[in-house]
């Protein structure tokens, strides 16, 4: 079996034609969709590009594996993914981003190179590279965003684009009527084409990538394909650019009835300046078309790497997942961007192909079981033939669902958002240690809590999908909110950290002290079997001691 693991970055959850997107035909999503199974309550463990990634890539929740932000670094010796599956025989390859920042410090204290194999794993998030693009070249008074060098940069330069920096200059931008650059950092600009030839473009330059680890590589790999689009810049190449219009824009998900006593967190989001663009009409008619554009690109190119492993003879043995890191308001709720608990930003899309025979009955179906971004090391460990070790990973495998079990399953999913490093909690007056909110979902009541004194939100997506009404603006909700602020107190109690001694390793060393001579607290030696005492037992060897 090979896993071929594609992530989205800032893909909606309902931005495909199969979880009904009215305008947005994805045919080559909905043709996995049709040969496996659509998770229609996936919910990722921060909603943040790094602390989401680092979560997948661990199996392990945010407060867990303790990188809860951008640039935040994942410490050595967390365990991943790839140290997980290459126990198992199984190669893990990255493929594109993983917006994950070494623990320098750390491997300077173990002495680690990124030079040898182990510290190159430890400075890629465990994985093996292929090729590495975090893709966000944005360049600035004090540098650049990201510090390593672009493969993708590199490449633009060899096919002749005339910059230091053509990501900026070229892929991410369009050209104004006068001449002049029209950066895609400018929602102004969304509307036009990114003056580059298609195929020169992000996402069908990683496909190609993407085929060529393929074509080299022997069966019994996990490929972990990350594409940076749909996520800004918004912009995007003809013929891409036009495909959609302003009459394809769909109205706001937003209701007066939420900035009324809102609360305090959401308020600050609300006010901040990627919701200010996002409330603006003109915005969105701008935007939206462009981002259906970068998704349909996406769909085109996964269309090439179906059609490959197809006519490689690979789509027998080939598990394939397609998913996100988190949504994208696009202006729903007053807000912009993500790092809310809203379905828009939290809910992910989830598609599972399975090519073996017991997965036979459940192709083309959908499960609403709650999912959590974290299944998915859980899931690759079982497919690899291991056995998941829950003392370290935190996730649940997902192969009962596909083999069309009726696993015993959570009662909640849980997402955690840090935002200490933002302009909201100065705005709060937090301190970073109480800039953290927790979601409790139970699938049908969620509840959002904020550290640092505030009120909790609640919501009860059966008699409100939208999430209009905040029900915790009122009193009369204690009983539910009690029961959310239960599991997540039952969640906060659980065993993250006793992740050197699994439960078998425990149950083992039961005993073994006594039987290696170690005998507290005895009177006489007749309380345990004569074989314990034999070594103390019988003539002493000599005496030595003063009458």
């Amino acid at each position: 079996m090979n896993i071929l693991f594609i992530m989205y970055d800032q893909l909606r959850f309902d931005y495909l034609s199969c979880a009904g997107h009215p305008h947005l035909k994805t045919p080559n999503f909905d043709r996995v969709a049709a040969k496996g199974v659509r998770f229609t309550n996936t919910y990722v463990q921060s909603p943040v590009c790094g602390a989401s990634r680092m979560s997948f890539y661990t199996g392990r929740y945010a407060s867990s594996h303790g990188a809860q932000w951008n640039g935040f670094p994942l410490r050595v010796g967390e365990m991943t993914m790839g140290d997980h599956l290459r126990r198992e025989g199984m190669d893990c390859w990255l493929i594109g981003k993983t917006h994950m920042k070494a623990d320098a410090d750390g491997m300077q204290r173990l002495g680690l190179s990124a030079d040898s194999t182990i510290g190159a794993r430890q400075a890629e998030c465990g994985f093996d590279t292929w090729i590495r693009d975090d893709g966000l070249w944005g360049q600035g008074p004090d540098g650049f965003y990201d510090e390593k060098r672009s493969p993708y940069n590199e490449y633009l330069k060899s096919k002749g684009y005339p910059s230091d920096n053509p990501w900026a200059d070229f892929a991410n931008a369009g050209v104004s009527e006068d001449g002049k650059l029209a950066s895609g950092w400018m929602f102004a600009n969304a509307d036009k084409p990114a003056n580059i030839m298609e195929p020169d473009s992000e996402t069908p330059w990683l496909t190609r990538k993407t085929i060529e680890f393929m074509e080299q590589a022997e069966d019994g790999w996990c490929a972990h394909v990350s594409y940076i689009k749909p996520h800004w810049p918004y912009i995007v190449p003809a013929p891409y650019h036009n495909m959609f219009g302003v009459e394809h824009v769909p109205e706001a998900v937003r209701a007066d009835i939420e900035r009324e006593n809102a609360h305090p967190v959401f308020d600050a989001y609300m006010g901040n300046k990627i919701a200010q663009a996002f409330q603006q009409d003109e915005v969105r008619k701008k935007v939206i078309p462009a981002y259906m554009g970068l998704i349909k690109q996406c769909d085109d190119q996964l269309g090439v790497i179906l059609d490959y492993l197809e006519q490689s003879g690979r789509m027998d043995n080939t598990m394939i997942v397609l998913t996100s890191d988190h949504g994208d308001y696009l202006g729903d709720h007053w807000l912009g961007e993500k790092d809310l608990f809203h379905d828009q930003s939290a809910k992910i899309p989830l598609i599972v192909y399975d090519p073996r025979a017991e997965a036979d009955g459940t192709r083309g179906t959908c499960c609403d079981a709650l999912v959590e971004s974290i299944d998915l090391a859980a899931t690759f460990v079982e497919v690899a033939g291991g056995e998941v070790p829950d003392h370290i990973i935190e996730g649940r495998s997902l192969l009962p669902f596909l083999r069309g079990e009726n696993p015993d399953w959570r009662e909640y999913a849980i997402s955690e958002f840090d935002y200490s490093v933002t302009p909201q909690a100065v705005k709060l007056g937090l301190e970073p240690r109480d800039a953290r909110l927790f979601m409790v979902f139970d699938g049908r009541y969620k509840l959002m809590h904020a550290e640092g004194g505030f009120r909790p939100m609640l919501f009860d997506l059966q008699e409100d999908p939208q999430e209009f009404n905040d029900l915790a603006k009122e009193d009369n909700h204690a009983e539910h909110i009690d029961r959310l602020y239960g599991y997540l107190a039952q969640w906060g109690r659980r065993l993250a950290q006793r992740v050197t001694k699994s439960e078998n390793d425990i149950k083992a060393m039961r005993g073994r002290s006594i039987r290696r001579g170690i005998l507290p607290f005895l009177v006489d030696g007749s309380e345990v079997p004569p074989e314990l005492t034999e070594f103390y037992r019988g003539p002493a060897p000599g005496n030595f001691v003063e009458e």
